[in-house]
Protein backbone atom coordinates (compact mmCIF):
# COMPACT_ATOMS: atom_id res chain seq x y z
CA UNK A 1 0.00 0.00 0.00
CA UNK A 2 2.43 2.74 -0.99
CA UNK A 3 0.47 4.35 -2.86
CA UNK A 4 -1.89 5.58 0.48
CA UNK A 5 -4.73 3.72 -0.94
CA UNK A 6 -7.57 2.60 1.53
CA UNK A 7 -8.34 -0.89 0.69
CA UNK A 8 -11.45 -2.81 2.40
CA UNK A 9 -9.43 -4.47 5.28
CA UNK A 10 -8.27 -0.81 6.30
CA UNK A 11 -11.82 0.85 6.05
CA UNK A 12 -13.07 -2.21 8.28
CA UNK A 13 -10.49 -1.50 10.66
CA UNK A 14 -11.39 2.28 10.42
CA UNK A 15 -14.76 1.76 10.98
CA UNK A 16 -14.91 -0.42 13.61
CA UNK A 17 -12.14 2.06 15.46
CA UNK A 18 -14.93 4.73 14.73
CA UNK A 19 -17.80 2.88 16.22
CA UNK A 20 -16.13 2.13 19.48
CA UNK A 21 -11.97 2.31 19.84
CA UNK A 22 -11.81 1.89 23.74
CA UNK A 23 -13.48 -1.89 23.16
CA UNK A 24 -12.55 -2.70 19.88
CA UNK A 25 -9.63 -5.28 20.33
CA UNK A 26 -7.39 -6.57 17.47
CA UNK A 27 -8.77 -9.65 17.47
CA UNK A 28 -12.56 -8.42 17.41
CA UNK A 29 -11.55 -6.48 14.32
CA UNK A 30 -9.04 -9.35 12.35
CA UNK A 31 -12.63 -11.45 12.95
CA UNK A 32 -14.77 -8.79 11.33
CA UNK A 33 -12.20 -8.44 8.40
CA UNK A 34 -11.17 -12.09 7.98
CA UNK A 35 -7.27 -11.53 8.90
CA UNK A 36 -5.27 -12.36 11.92
CA UNK A 37 -5.07 -9.90 14.95
CA UNK A 38 -1.25 -9.44 13.98
CA UNK A 39 -2.35 -7.89 10.89
CA UNK A 40 -4.98 -5.59 12.14
CA UNK A 41 -2.58 -4.67 15.32
CA UNK A 42 0.39 -4.21 11.23
CA UNK A 43 -2.47 -2.16 9.44
CA UNK A 44 -3.51 -0.04 12.76
CA UNK A 45 0.42 1.27 13.19
CA UNK A 46 0.33 2.13 9.28
CA UNK A 47 -2.44 4.06 9.77
CA UNK A 48 -1.39 5.72 12.44
CA UNK A 49 1.90 6.62 10.99
CA UNK A 50 0.67 7.57 7.71
CA UNK A 51 -1.51 10.00 9.43
CA UNK A 52 -4.54 8.47 8.61
CA UNK A 53 -5.27 7.57 12.18
CA UNK A 54 -4.82 11.13 14.12
CA UNK A 55 -5.50 9.71 17.52
CA UNK A 56 -8.03 8.68 19.75
CA UNK A 57 -10.26 10.82 22.12
CA UNK A 58 -13.21 10.48 23.97
CA UNK A 59 -16.41 12.04 22.89
CA UNK A 60 -17.97 14.09 25.67
CA UNK A 61 -21.37 15.06 26.19
CA UNK A 62 -20.88 18.64 27.45
CA UNK A 63 -24.16 19.47 28.29
CA UNK A 64 -24.19 16.52 30.56
CA UNK A 65 -21.22 17.64 32.35
CA UNK A 66 -21.65 20.91 33.11
CA UNK A 67 -21.34 23.05 29.85
CA UNK A 68 -24.72 23.53 28.29
CA UNK A 69 -23.77 26.28 25.85
CA UNK A 70 -22.34 24.73 22.43
CA UNK A 71 -21.61 27.72 20.26
CA UNK A 72 -20.25 27.72 16.72
CA UNK A 73 -18.45 31.14 15.94
CA UNK A 74 -18.55 31.40 12.05
CA UNK A 75 -15.20 33.72 12.05
CA UNK A 76 -12.88 35.70 9.06
CA UNK A 77 -9.60 35.47 9.53
CA UNK A 78 -7.16 36.89 6.60
CA UNK A 79 -6.57 33.87 4.26
CA UNK A 80 -2.60 34.08 4.37
CA UNK A 81 -2.77 33.61 8.32
CA UNK A 82 -6.23 31.78 8.93
CA UNK A 83 -3.91 28.20 8.95
CA UNK A 84 -1.34 29.43 11.14
CA UNK A 85 -4.01 30.78 13.90
CA UNK A 86 -5.62 27.61 14.26
CA UNK A 87 -3.16 26.83 17.13
CA UNK A 88 -3.23 29.85 18.73
CA UNK A 89 -6.96 29.38 18.34
CA UNK A 90 -8.01 26.25 20.21
CA UNK A 91 -5.47 27.30 23.46
CA UNK A 92 -8.25 29.65 23.99
CA UNK A 93 -10.14 28.47 26.95
CA UNK A 94 -13.83 27.21 26.29
CA UNK A 95 -12.76 26.16 21.95
CA UNK A 96 -12.99 22.64 21.53
CA UNK A 97 -12.62 22.04 17.81
CA UNK A 98 -11.64 24.27 14.66
CA UNK A 99 -12.75 24.06 11.07
CA UNK A 100 -10.47 26.21 7.95
CA UNK A 101 -13.46 26.92 4.99
CA UNK A 102 -12.09 27.09 1.82
CA UNK A 103 -15.17 28.46 0.30
CA UNK A 104 -17.65 31.63 1.27
CA UNK A 105 -16.61 34.50 3.01
CA UNK A 106 -16.10 33.08 6.40
CA UNK A 107 -13.24 30.64 6.78
CA UNK A 108 -12.99 29.41 10.07
CA UNK A 109 -15.52 27.95 12.42
CA UNK A 110 -14.63 28.05 15.98
CA UNK A 111 -16.84 25.72 18.61
CA UNK A 112 -16.98 26.68 22.10
CA UNK A 113 -18.73 25.46 24.96
CA UNK A 114 -18.86 27.28 28.24
CA UNK A 115 -21.85 27.31 30.93
CA UNK A 116 -23.41 30.88 29.73
CA UNK A 117 -22.75 33.14 27.37
CA UNK A 118 -20.37 34.92 30.01
CA UNK A 119 -18.27 31.91 29.11
CA UNK A 120 -18.34 33.07 25.15
CA UNK A 121 -17.51 36.52 25.23
CA UNK A 122 -13.88 35.94 26.21
CA UNK A 123 -13.63 33.65 23.54
CA UNK A 124 -14.90 36.44 21.19
CA UNK A 125 -12.73 39.26 22.23
CA UNK A 126 -9.47 36.94 22.07
CA UNK A 127 -10.28 35.81 18.93
CA UNK A 128 -10.78 39.67 17.71
CA UNK A 129 -7.46 40.14 19.58
CA UNK A 130 -5.50 37.70 16.60
CA UNK A 131 -7.03 39.67 13.87
CA UNK A 132 -10.28 37.42 13.69
CA UNK A 133 -13.74 38.45 13.03
CA UNK A 134 -16.61 36.92 14.21
CA UNK A 135 -19.14 36.92 11.05
CA UNK A 136 -22.42 34.91 13.16
CA UNK A 137 -23.31 32.76 15.89
CA UNK A 138 -24.96 29.72 15.99
CA UNK A 139 -26.29 27.93 19.13
CA UNK A 140 -26.34 24.22 19.00
CA UNK A 141 -29.29 22.32 20.84
CA UNK A 142 -27.81 19.01 20.16
CA UNK A 143 -24.48 17.01 18.12
CA UNK A 144 -24.58 13.74 17.47
CA UNK A 145 -21.62 11.40 15.02
CA UNK A 146 -21.24 8.24 13.02
CA UNK A 147 -18.83 6.33 11.91
CA UNK A 148 -17.72 7.23 8.40
CA UNK A 149 -20.60 4.69 6.00
CA UNK A 150 -18.20 4.25 3.47
CA UNK A 151 -15.92 2.69 5.63
CA UNK A 152 -18.20 -0.76 6.46
CA UNK A 153 -18.48 -2.83 3.90
CA UNK A 154 -21.67 -4.54 5.13
CA UNK A 155 -23.54 -1.26 3.86
CA UNK A 156 -21.23 -0.15 0.62
CA UNK A 157 -19.14 -3.92 0.21
CA UNK A 158 -20.58 -3.71 -3.61
CA UNK A 159 -20.15 0.16 -5.01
Amino acid sequence: MNDGAIDEVDSAILYALQEDARNASSGDIAERTGTSDSTVRKRIQRLESEGVIKGYSASVDYQRSGYPLRMLLYCTASIPERGELIPDILDIDGVVSVQELVTGEQNLLVTVVGESDSDITPVAQALLDMGVTVADEVLVRTHETTPFGKFDAERHGDE
